[in-house]
């Protein structure tokens, strides 16, 4: 059974079409990803997925249940976890604070301030064990406000892994990253991927890290799909070549 089904949907804001006819499936562990110009309806996409935003036409399966009209902690609690465009962050936290507040979410103790030694050893096991896989031991006091770009990423990402999704939505990954950086959350999403056997979809303009991690990649033009395919396949493309690519897949 595929873990996610995104059927026809289309979003309109009054005249405007932002996102029209799109359906995608993504299987169990696999990672996809979806391109296209600024403007190309790829946020509005996740926000449909995610629930951010209702759809005006078309459904939304995930794990076999129409999410539909679901709100988006309902889909948190099914399995779908996302990032942002812009990093959210707790940033006058220490990282391990960060974790936490999502280790605790995810446990359903966020309501709760006390704490058994029991359940409290098991919170602080997990957040060393999400701290170890992001790369993040040797700054786990630091206030995440202080943290380079890349840091503040991997912290979130960490939070959203803290939700024990079965899939994880990255609303551009490595935006605004230099070449280490990229480099990094590049190797940390792979290892989410092959190690957590997460399916993944992510919104990247990096044509690096799309064509270096993706099993298949969705390309949407002006709301619509473009074309769909493996790497080698869109990268071959003519008519994606033409609308986007150009010599970056070259």
């Amino acid at each position: 059974m595929s873990l996610l089904r995104v059927e026809n949907v289309s979003k309109h804001f009054g005249s405007l079409v932002a996102v029209n006819n799109i359906s995608m499936v993504v299987e169990p562990g696999e990672l996809r990803a979806v391109i296209g110009p600024n403007g190309a309806g790829k946020t509005t996409f996740f926000n449909l997925i995610s629930g951010f935003f209702p759809p005006t036409s078309g459904r939304i399966v995930f794990n076999g249940e129409d999410i539909t009209a679901l709100k988006p902690a309902r889909r948190v609690w099914r399995g779908m976890a996302r990032t942002f465009q812009i990093t959210e962050v707790f940033p006058e936290l220490p990282v391990r604070e960060n974790l936490r507040i999502a280790v605790e979410v995810a446990a359903g103790n966020r309501l709760n301030p006390w704490l058994s030694r029991d359940a409290d050893g098991e919170v602080r096991a997990r957040i060393v064990e999400l701290m170890d896989m992001g790369g993040l031991a040797d700054k786990a006091d630091r206030l995440v406000g202080e943290l380079a770009h890349g840091d503040q990423r991997a912290t979130e990402i960490m939070m959203a892994l803290a939700l024990n999704p079965r899939l994880l939505l990255l609303d551009e990954p490595t935006a605004g990253m230099g070449d280490q950086e990229t480099y990094d959350i590049t190797q940390l999403i792979r290892k989410l991927h092959r190690e957590e056997k997460l399916a993944i979809v992510l919104i990247e303009h990096d044509m690096r890290v799309v064509f270096h991690l993706a099993d298949r990649i969705m390309v949407l033009a002006e709301g619509e799909p473009l074309a769909e395919g493996t790497p080698r396949e869109i990268g071959a493309n003519e008519a994606v070549q033409a609308a986007y690519l150009g010599k970056a897949a070259a």
